[in-house]
């Protein structure tokens, strides 16, 4: 597994014997449970003990039918424990942070290390909401994420490979700022 570029392990994430299949990504296990690459998005998220909240959200807002159509996606997703941290958050809220975690292409760690080294630092990533999130290095092997309002998210398990994305698995919820923007389009920005 990739982080930062470098070969990692995190607590776990050790990857499953079944997640790599004929499709030669070798996905980490999520408190135990293989994160097929054959799985959509939202099926891995669905699958993923660390993510019941998250996907209970994505349901009640109607965004999981986005991750499930055609299309590439990086799926920046908190824990249970980042949602619990984060509070009650009202319907139109709650969908709002779901589309500001959501980015159209697929970012792995190698594509956002490159990235940000190609950028001097740090890249900005236009988000399914129409924000930004600011991908930046947090030491020498860690990529943090930073919202509009300046907190920051450490992405705590890399590359979750899908076969319409990638999840990367972060430790809070981050928002967006101001009103309602255009929703992106699905390219890819900061390049």
């Amino acid at each position: 597994m990739m982080i930062g570029g470098a070969v990692g392990a995190v607590s776990g994430s050790d990857p499953a014997p079944d997640a790599m299949l004929d499709t030669g990504i070798m996905n980490p296990m999520i408190d135990g449970q293989a994160m097929l690459p054959q799985r959509d998005i939202a099926e891995n998220l669905a699958a993923s003990p660390m993510h019941t909240r998250m996907a209970q959200a994505l349901k009640e807002t109607g965004i999981v039918s986005a991750l499930k159509a055609n299309g590439e996606f990086t799926v920046f997703a908190p824990t249970n424990a980042a949602f619990a941290q984060a509070g009650r958050m009202s319907s139109a809220e709650l969908a709002r942070r779901m589309s500001y975690l959501i980015v159209p292409g697929t970012y792995d760690s190698a594509t956002l290390l490159r990235m940000i080294n190609e950028k001097g630092g740090d890249v900005r990533l236009r988000t399914a909401e129409g924000g930004t999130l600011i991908a930046k290095m947090n030491g020498p092997t860690n990529i943090m994420l930073m919202d509009e309002n300046g907190n920051v998210a450490d992405i705590a398990i890399y590359d979750i490979h899908d076969k319409n994305g990638v999840i990367q698995v972060i430790d809070k919820v981050l928002q967006p700022t101001g009103s309602t923007r255009q929703v992106a389009s699905n390219t890819r920005v900061g390049g």
